[in-house]
């Protein structure tokens, strides 16, 4: 109940600065709203003045101690919104009631509230070491002096002018200026009686005084649908956790001698579900995915991205909102569900993430303040002629916070266990895809970017200190040295990085006609001659089954069957082969189509023999590989790997021994033509019985069935530079795993 005791007579003469203060406010040109709203000593007394455009009445109610409130109806000093009402000094807080037309609202005034942003906390920031920036950037549901509220944060140091706007004040640029901390350049204001979901963006007027398309939140923990574009205030994440074994054990499980076999996925189109939003939920892609997933025996999943996008056609390679999972499939709470039933399931998640470039959309991240502030602002330097992006400037301080807190932001809060960092090559070179004259040389006069290679050494440091069991995934096409060495000694700190000349050189040996294989032998053998050189990823990944390339069946040689039987022998021989692996979503059923991101994958493959084949022989690999520690404990060194036949040109055979301390070898026997050979001697290192583990000529897989179950016995004959040897039958285009019988 309020008192309507008469408060002090306002002061209502209008001076003219007084008067040119209020039109820079309701004219949308005030660069410091706080100087004149809000409360402040005038004279002897102490006024409160309001500006609320639209309003009918506007009453001021002032609180007294031991007393009720003062209400009092605010003079109106210029018809475009401005009010005024004195108070006395002693109020220690007031609050509005204002009359619209559609009937009253009890606020708070957004500008009786203090600095929001403490002085360490903006030294950090403009210094580019402040490791919870996600915590002071952005939109925070809060309370300040005991009322709650949302607190707004947004850096725009070269603005003259930046409001937050939203479904609040009828995304009105006037009515919510914002306070410039002009030590980090970031504007802030606290919006009371707001909370979680309402939509807002930025409003900025640049230095010349162009106000510019309404901005999203580059902090946004979440955002609008696309192709709606507004960000969205996002509830804490308070997810209870249920993945603390998981968590526990993540360091072993994704050590360099683990067997870390990855599913990569595009999640719109993996499957499509009903659903209102015409995408798959986070609830209904865990009830689906995970057990598929696991019963094929990967050990991770890896997303395309899922920062928040506009462009679907870009498959989340051009994101927006680097701290928001995009709403297409639920909110961030759903999504923290999803990884926590994902690690309680044992399936790790990766996720791929790009701090290389940004789209140049109008209300994303390019001319944000009205300059170049998160980009170079020469072309040469801040444009992705083949993108068609902006690329971020690296030299900024403000710039890598804002990715290494993006990082953080990741593996802190939704637990993911590893980011897989895209076009990595594209950030390490000044003249990637560019022509002479088209770049800029580095202070040196060199083509490395040095900014750049900065930047990654800081971020996996950042990552080995916070959250030092994650892993960091270079996406590098280069021979760039020490992409996985420790920064401390030069390199730049990955875990692991994708084995892209790999993966060219086998696919173009596995599309030739067999006939010509003997010829190309070395498209098999090169790459043992750097594989210790890089901790590596063998990568099928999505890239490789889109733009025309068509899917990896189609690639393979010869009518129906020797396609399948060749694509079945070509995973055999990856997952022998030292470095860990990954498989894009379709290619463990053997998908005919292209993939493409507006269609689900060809489901219908697994009511097929040879899908269904094909589908058995990756899980059949996936149970091997995770438990004959020899196939990976010794990935990166030499002893892991020894050459048995790599010289076989007449026949087309390979054969080598993966090998580990303390384990069983597993030896590993291609057969690349679809002629089968008898009685073929090789060379092993003991004696005693060897049995089949896998062999991808097995009917059940869709082979021919020229295939030898019992166990063979190595005889004491000198093969291959080893005493023993064993004599096998070497089925039509296939692999075999042999291992000693034990016990």
């Amino acid at each position: 109940m309020t008192d309507t005791e008469t408060l002090p007579p306002a002061v209502k003469t209008i001076k003219p600065q007084e008067q040119a203060l209020i039109d820079e406010i309701v004219e949308g040109r005030a660069h410091d709203p706080f100087s004149y709203l809000g409360r402040h000593r005038e004279g002897r007394g102490t006024v409160v003045r309001v500006f609320y455009p639209d309003a009918v009445e506007v009453c001021l109610v002032a609180e007294r101690k031991n007393k009720a409130p003062l209400e009092k109806k605010m003079d109106r000093i210029d018809d475009r919104g401005i009010y005024t009402a004195s108070i006395t000094a002693t109020s220690p807080r007031y609050s509005l009631r204002i009359l619209w037309a559609d009937g009253w609202q009890e606020t708070h005034d957004p500008y009786s509230f203090g600095t929001l942003i403490g002085d360490l906390d903006l030294y950090l920031f403009s210094e580019g070491n402040h490791r919870d920036v996600d915590k002071i950037m952005g939109a925070h549901i809060c309370e300040v002096d005991g009322i709650s509220g949302v607190r707004f944060s947004v850096w725009a140091p070269n603005a003259h002018r930046v409001s937050v706007i939203g479904d609040f004040n009828i995304w009105d640029g006037r009515r919510h200026g914002m306070r410039l901390r002009h030590s980090a350049g970031i504007w802030e204001l606290f919006v009371p009686g707001i909370g979680s979901g309402e939509r807002y963006k930025f409003e900025i007027m640049a230095p010349g005084g162009v106000i510019l398309p309404a901005k999203a939140d580059p902090y946004a923990r979440y955002a609008e649908l696309p192709p709606a574009t507004a960000s969205i205030v996002a509830p804490p994440l308070e997810h209870d956790w249920h993945d603390h074994e998981w968590m526990a054990r993540r360091g072993e499980r994704q050590a360099l001698g683990a067997p870390v076999s990855i599913y990569e996925l595009h999640v719109p189109s993996w499957q499509r579900i009903n659903s209102p939003t015409g995408y798959v939920s986070w609830n209904d892609l865990g009830d689906r995915l995970i057990p598929y997933v696991t019963e094929l025996g990967f050990t991770h999943i890896e997303l395309m991205p899922i920062t928040e996008y506009p462009f679907s056609g870009s498959w989340g390679y051009q994101p927006l909102s680097m701290y928001a999972p995009t709403s297409r499939h639920g909110t961030p709470a759903e999504f923290a569900h999803f990884v926590d039933r994902c690690h309680q399931a044992g399936l790790g998640v990766i996720m791929d993430w790009v701090p290389a470039h940004f789209p140049a959309d109008a209300h994303g991240l390019a001319m944000f303040d009205g300059t170049h502030l998160y980009e170079h602002s020469n072309p040469k330097e801040g444009y992705h002629q083949d993108w068609h992006t902006l690329i971020y400037n690296f030299g900024r301080t403000e710039v890598r916070n804002f990715l290494t807190g993006s990082a953080l932001y990741w593996l802190r809060n939704f637990h993911i266990d590893g980011l897989r960092v895209d076009a990595v090559a594209s950030m390490l070179y000044r003249d990637y895809s560019r022509k002479d004259g088209e770049w800029c040389p580095n202070i040196y006069g060199g083509r490395e970017n040095l900014e750049a290679v900065s930047f990654m050494r800081e971020l996996s440091g950042i990552i080995r200190d916070y959250c030092h069991d994650a892993a960091l995934i270079a996406e590098e096409s280069t021979a760039w040295p020490g992409v996985t060495s420790p920064s401390e000694v030069g390199g730049l700190g990955f875990r692991f990085k994708w084995n892209m000349g790999w993966m060219h050189d086998t696919l173009r040996y596995m599309q030739h006609d067999p006939l010509w294989r003997r010829y190309h032998g070395s498209d098999i053998t090169f790459g043992m001659i750097y594989a210790y050189t890089e901790h590596f990823i063998l990568p099928l990944s999505h890239d490789e089954v889109v733009h025309g390339k068509g899917s990896l069946l189609s690639r393979m040689p010869g009518d129906d069957w020797r396609r399948h039987a060749n694509l079945r022998a070509y995973y055999a021989l990856m997952w022998a082969y030292p470095g860990k692996k990954l498989l894009f979503m379709g290619g463990e059923f053997a998908q005919w189509e292209e993939w493409h991101n507006d269609r689900e994958l060809a489901w219908h493959r697994l009511n097929d023999p040879l899908g269904r084949g094909m589908h058995d022989t990756v899980q059949a690999l996936n149970a091997i590989y995770r438990n004959e520690p020899a196939l990976s404990a010794h990935d990166y060194q030499h002893d892991g790997f020894r050459w048995v036949i790599a010289d076989d040109t007449e026949n087309t055979v390979f054969a080598w021994l993966r090998q580990a301390p303390d384990a069983a070898p597993v030896l590993v026997v291609c057969n690349m033509t679809p002629v089968v050979h008898h009685d073929y001697r090789i060379g092993v290192p003991f004696g005693g019985e060897w049995v089949e583990a896998i062999n991808t000529d097995r009917r059940e897989l869709g082979g021919s069935g020229v295939t030898r179950e019992e166990p063979r016995h190595a005889d004491q004959e000198s093969a291959h530079g080893m005493e023993h040897s064993l004599v096998l039958t070497l089925p039509p285009l296939a692999v075999l795993y042999l291992v000693p019988r034990r016990g």
